[in-house]
């Protein structure tokens, strides 16, 4: 029973957002000839644990602080539900934050070796990257709590997680590639809205003070659809100024995904918005695939 309790505190439906970013960069270096088989997987690795370090600091922040309580509509947590105690949820936070130092060191020395100024300028990222994950939550004064979240996946899932992971790869930076990092980037912030706007009620009653919570349901369907079609266009105004081929559009496909996406949280209530946060995720993977390919052919 423990061995599903900690699984489901993993909450491996977010994995394909986080592998998402990895993935455009993947995609991007690979689109410019300086793909690196070990880079991309140390770089998969390091993300996979930062992610469920991050769920794992939310289940354990949100429970102290009174987010997860009986009235809350999403999934049951685990410390919420006593399935693991609080000194558990501590120690696997703290055993992942391990585990992220230990891969992104390697990752830094694979991609820099002895150039110690940009590897000690990504390792102050990384520092960065867990704080931010353990922050969200934790601590008296967790800026989710003060409705900072989507500034953060902003900036972690889409331009440090996009254009820093590129430049491990390639060791230069294109100012136009911070396009399709803002598309990851406000994909991302779309599951967290939707997350978020499921949570309005509770939230509220706990002192969380999210975006959703402070402009409204109704507000934050609009917002929903400004993220879904930013992402869009930002992809659009790339593929214009690198534009080689029609292939390159591939990733309109995914539009219909999104726009199911957006009309739902639009129309649905709150309590049936949970199903769209893994359909937001894998329609951002979808996304992330797509206009890979299209750059590649």
């Amino acid at each position: 029973m423990e061995i599903k309790s900690w699984i489901s505190a993993f909450r491996l439906r977010t994995l394909p957002l986080a592998l998402s970013c990895i993935g455009m960069a993947g995609f991007l270096a690979a689109a410019a000839g300086k793909f690196n088989g070990l880079i991309f997987a140390l770089c998969c690795l390091t993300t996979i644990f930062l992610q469920v370090l991050s769920n794992l600091a939310n289940d354990y922040g949100d429970s102290i602080n009174g987010a997860d309580h009986a009235g809350r509509k999403g999934p049951i947590r685990a410390v919420q539900s006593g399935a693991i105690s609080f000194s558990q949820m501590k120690n696997a936070v703290i055993l992942f934050s391990g585990l992220c130092l230990i891969t992104g060191i390697a990752l830094l020395l694979v991609s820099f070796g002895a150039d110690w100024n940009s590897l000690l300028f990504f390792l102050v990222l990384g520092l960065l990257s867990i704080a931010a994950a353990i922050a969200y939550t934790v601590g008296k004064r967790p800026y989710g709590y003060a409705g900072l979240g989507d500034l953060s996946v902003l900036i972690f899932f889409g331009l440090v997680g996009v254009m820093g992971s590129l430049y491990l790869f390639t060791r230069e930076i294109n100012w136009t590639t911070a396009f399709p990092a803002l598309s990851c980037g406000f994909f991302s912030i779309g599951v967290l809205n939707i997350n978020n706007t499921r949570d309005i009620e509770s939230d509220l009653a706990a002192g969380k003070y999210s975006i959703p919570v402070r402009i409204g349901k109704k507000n934050a369907a609009r917002y929903q659809w400004f993220l879904l079609m930013g992402g869009i266009m930002a992809a659009i105004a790339y593929t214009i100024l690198n534009y080689q081929s029609p292939f390159q559009f591939l990733f309109l496909l995914s539009v219909p995904l999104f726009i199911r996406i957006g009309a739902a949280v639009t129309s649905k209530p709150s309590e049936e918005l949970d199903p769209y946060l893994k359909q937001m995720a894998l329609s951002t993977l979808a996304f992330v695939i797509l206009f890979g390919a299209g750059n590649l052919l």
